[in-house]
């Protein structure tokens, strides 16, 4: 398996030859003792068959190619010059020092000589740069470190669309294991569309309406909630129900909720946060441990008379009274019922195409996955679609449950703004939610301020396929719900976003997105007040264990933000062939040059070989980067850490400067160094003149005035210390 691992494209004899000059066994059939290849002999294995020019050369850069190793002078130049996000509060992210470099060389110089002498050599300037604390992002963003008392509003939060699929919309297989699978990957609002269950035990049932899905019984997912809900994160998970149950099956979901939950639902509003007109939402905080469940609810009145009902029924004895209670009541009975909420590719057939039987059901599944099922049959059933609505019969007992994520019909912003209702929620599909963003930019903004809004995807994705969730995050969207089933670049950019605040599946929105004296508009191509736009640029210098075949490959930078900040498509390194182990790409850098809200914004580094296949990928918020020379190490698509690739690269970010300030700029940042420079040039202007140059500290003064004022139009390279390539803004247009 060794060789297996560390193959790339060499054969098995480097491999063998490598454990033997480590003293491992080496032979065709050779097992090592797990206790022999201990971490060191790993990291030994790994240098030989992957040997770090790329490293060396920056070593020898740093040092001038004079000596095999960096004084602590010249690694804490290093670490301040490059390793250090210039826009960082000094006191908050000291510069680096003497002491901190000889913690360095302390943790990372293997040789005990050299560490006695305080230098570092290039072995142990490679283990450093290749170690955690050298990480691409800063590791406390990886920990829940954001404040989680904020209304529930003022989170995005992690959500799953058709939780139960495993794979098509149309003539899928569900399963209750999907359910565990996306609350253990810190997902906290999962779907579950309930219809009747046909057999004689009358069981609710969840599947995909009429679109030719298998079913899986409501209690066996309420029970897999129940096991995972809280094991990856212990903030509220809230259950989006799309209801087709005759009330009867309803009052039984309602049991199984109440007594598989048991303390662990949330069936009354806290008493802190009554339902009140203008009462904000509670905190993530406030509902640690809570189950909400998202359904449409009775107007108060009518949920009263039907509940007393219920009780005299059930007083008198009649133990079926759940299944008649008032069941001719209409739909005006509902708070504002949107009826067509969740407008999902169910389909609703002529009788040739009824399809009610699991065993037919389950036929049809197989057929999808074979694809067995033409492109002419799946258009036939789509031309014969009928939006089959959520029901507006609830029983009373399932109403009382909903509190805090109770859905009504959106009637305008305008409408939700007066009412003032914090605990109504909306959902859309993209393609309305779109129509929205276009048209009502900034008042979806103000809406998400107050009130939480649902995004699915649209009908026509039976493919299971997802749209790109940054443009409703954007908006301040909270629940922007995915195909987890599919590991497609949205959802790569939903678990990459989501993984920061210890993957506890609710991130806080920026200030400006959730104060309400604040306005944004998410199309904004300026620089949002307060916020300071930036320069990122990315160098790809190399990668190492990118596959275990000698193939080509080659890397994509793109930047996920608000539309302006927004650029794929537009920076990919050279192919370089033949070479899986360790490619070196050593571009120019890519630079990124204005990213007007680094809040919101995210880099994708993505490898992909001569097929342009995708090897590896990365999502790294903005919010958080570290600069420097770092190693970004690899998911798979579906976001899934892989154990050896990763991509050398060489981040700068800084403050952004628009064209022609960059002068000033420098000269603000270092006078000492921008006065030792136009006194040089005086010096240099003096000879030539064959002037003398008095250098008293008046004249020194005067001269200093005067090259403030008449700043000469060189490139700002000329002013500002010597870096790498990849620092300037200029390189490319971003």
């Amino acid at each position: 398996s060794i060789t297996r691992t560390f193959a790339s494209g060499k054969t098995e004899k480097v491999i063998f030859q490598a454990l033997k000059e480590l003293g491992l066994p080496s032979g065709k059939n050779d097992e090592i003792e797990p206790s022999a290849f201990t971490y060191e002999k790993f990291y030994e294995l790994t240098q030989k068959i992957c040997p770090r020019t790329d490293i060396e050369d920056l070593f020898k850069k740093i040092n001038g190619d004079k000596t095999d190793y960096l004084t602590v002078d010249q690694l804490v130049s290093f670490l301040n010059e490059h390793q250090r996000d210039p826009r960082l509060n000094e006191i908050l992210f000291p510069f680096y020092d003497t002491k901190r470099a000889m913690q360095i060389i302390e943790t990372y110089e293997p040789d005990e000589d050299l560490k006695s002498k305080g230098v570092i050599s290039s072995d142990g300037f490679c283990r450093y740069l290749m170690s955690d604390e050298n990480a691409p992002v800063f590791l406390d963003r990886l920990e829940l470190y954001q404040e989680m008392d904020h209304p529930l509003a003022h989170y995005f939060i992690s959500s799953s669309h058709n939780t139960y699929l495993t794979g098509r919309q149309f003539g899928g297989k569900s399963s209750v294991e999907m359910y565990r699978q996306v609350l253990l990957a810190g997902c906290r609002c999962v779907e579950l569309d309930c219809w009747d269950g046909k057999g004689e035990d009358q069981e609710p049932i969840i599947t995909h309406g009429k679109a030719m899905c298998t079913d899986i019984l409501f209690k066996d997912v309420i029970q897999a909630i129940k096991e995972t809900a809280f094991v990856t994160s212990e903030y509220p998970v809230i259950l989006s129900f799309e209801n087709h149950c005759s009330k009867y099956q309803q009052y039984k979901m309602s049991k199984y909720c109440e007594d598989l939950f048991g303390d662990l639902l949330l069936k009354q509003p806290l008493e802190t946060h009554p339902l009140d007109v203008g009462k904000a939402l509670p905190s993530p905080n406030d509902l640690k441990r809570k189950i909400l469940i998202k359904n449409k609810r009775l107007k108060p009145e009518v949920e009263k008379k039907q509940l007393d009902a219920l009780k005299k029924m059930m007083e008198a004895g009649e133990t079926a009274a759940p299944v008649n209670i008032l069941e001719d009541d209409n739909e005006e009975e509902i708070e504002s019922a949107d009826q067509e909420e969740e407008a999902h590719p169910e389909y609703k057939f002529g009788s040739d195409l009824t399809v009610d039987d699991y065993s037919q059901k389950e036929a049809v599944a197989i057929s999808v996955k074979k694809g067995l099922v033409t492109v002419e049959d799946e258009q036939a059933w789509m031309a014969s679609y009928k939006y089959v609505g959520a029901t507006t019969n609830i029983h009373p007992y399932l109403s009382t449950m909903v509190n805090y994520a109770q859905p009504v019909k959106f009637q305008g912003f305008d409408v939700a703004e007066e009412r003032n209702i914090h605990h109504n929620m909306s959902s859309f599909n993209e393609s309305v939610g779109l129509g929205y963003l276009k048209t009502h930019a900034i008042e979806f903004v103000n809406y998400n301020k107050r009130q939480m809004s649902r995004i699915y995807p649209k009908g026509g994705r039976v493919d299971s396929s997802n749209y790109m969730p940054q443009i409703f995050w954007n908006a301040g969207c909270q629940m922007v719900s995915l195909n987890y089933q599919t590991p497609d670049l949205a959802m790569q950019l939903n678990q990459g976003k989501f993984e920061y605040n210890g993957s506890c599946g609710y991130l806080l929105k920026p200030d400006f997105m959730r104060r309400p004296d604040r306005t944004f508009d998410p199309f904004s191509e300026t620089p949002v007040d307060g916020v300071i736009a930036a320069t990122c640029s990315v160098q790809v210098i190399s990668g190492q264990f990118l596959s275990d075949k000698k193939i080509g490959t080659y890397v994509e930078v793109d930047m996920y933000g608000l539309p302006t900040d927004t650029i794929r498509k537009e920076f990919r390194t050279r192919m370089v062939m033949n070479n899986g182990l360790n490619p070196v790409y050593n571009e120019e850098s890519f630079v990124f040059r204005k990213v007007i809200l680094p809040d919101l914004a995210v880099l994708r580094i993505a490898v992909y070989d001569d097929n342009n296949k995708l090897i590896g990928q990365r999502i790294l918020p903005l919010d958080g980067l570290q600069a420097g020379y770092r190693h970004i190490s690899l998911r798979n698509e579906g976001n899934k850490p892989l154990s050896l690739p990763t991509v050398f690269c060489n981040i700068v970010l800084k403050t952004y400067v628009p064209d022609g300030f960059g002068d000033i700029v420098d000269a603000l940042s270092d006078p000492k160094k921008f006065l030792s420079i136009t006194e040089k040039r005086a010096d240099q202007i003096g000879a030539m003149a064959d002037v003398p140059n008095d250098t008293s500290k008046n004249d020194r003064k005067g001269k200093a005035n005067n090259a403030k004022a008449n700043v000469t139009p060189q490139s700002s390279s000329e002013l500002r210390p010597s870096t790498t390539a990849g620092s300037g803004t200029d390189t490319k247009k971003g």
